[in-house]
């Protein structure tokens, strides 16, 4: 079951985060939740500073693969 949830997960870089400093850190990895409905407007659904997922801009941030070890890690800490 955990591969299955790490599989359906991606990840992105924050490259903007202009008025929302405190929900976002520039250069920081996060998890990024599927929802096409989002992406189809522009958005994407990012695990953010306070721990729950919220929608901002796509070009907020850039898609990055990451090693399996990292997933694992940065899925625990979302």
């Amino acid at each position: 079951m955990a591969e299955k949830k790490t599989l359906s997960r991606r990840f992105a870089v924050c490259v903007q985060n202009k008025g929302y400093e405190a929900s976002l850190e520039r250069n920081k990895i996060y998890v990024v939740l599927p929802d096409p409905e989002a992406e189809k407007d522009g958005d994407i659904r990012v695990v953010d500073e306070s721990g729950e997922d919220y929608l901002y801009p796509a070009d907020w941030f850039a898609a990055v693969e990451v090693p399996k070890v990292v997933q694992t890690s940065l899925l625990k800490a979302s």
